[in-house]
């Protein structure tokens, strides 16, 4: 007998709070080729009024190569534009892949994923 395999979201859902000193964008499901795009476009829109974006990854299960693109895309506008940018409660897998791929020093800055996440929670 086989098991049924739980089916994966293909798509990527964002949700925004704004509060009056930063914006939250809560992601669910891939950031992949088809998704990367939305993701890309959604953050980048923000940072023409909003100078403090939390991205939090809670709900993302899997970030691929396009998706680590427009990451790095993303934070490199953040830059430019004077925004801070700070990424929430990656799962394991994804701070894996920051790691290999040489992106945590670029994303934790002078704070570990773990203290953006718990500042971010307390200020709730």
């Amino acid at each position: 007998m086989t098991a049924n395999p739980v089916p994966r979201p293909t798509t990527l859902k964002l949700e925004t709070e704004k509060q009056s000193s930063e914006t939250t964008v809560r992601a669910t499901g891939r950031v992949t080729p088809s998704t990367s795009a939305l993701l890309e476009e959604t953050l980048r829109n923000l940072m023409v009024t909003d100078k403090h974006i939390i991205l939090d990854l809670t709900n993302v299960d899997l970030i691929d190569s396009a998706g680590l693109g427009a990451l790095v895309s993303i934070y490199m506008h953040a830059r430019r534009t004077a925004c801070r940018l700070k990424i929430a409660n990656p799962k394991q897998r994804v701070r894996d892949l920051f790691t290999r791929s040489g992106l945590a020093v670029v994303f934790e800055g002078q704070a570990s994923f773990d203290t953006l996440w718990e500042a971010w929670s307390s200020e709730r």
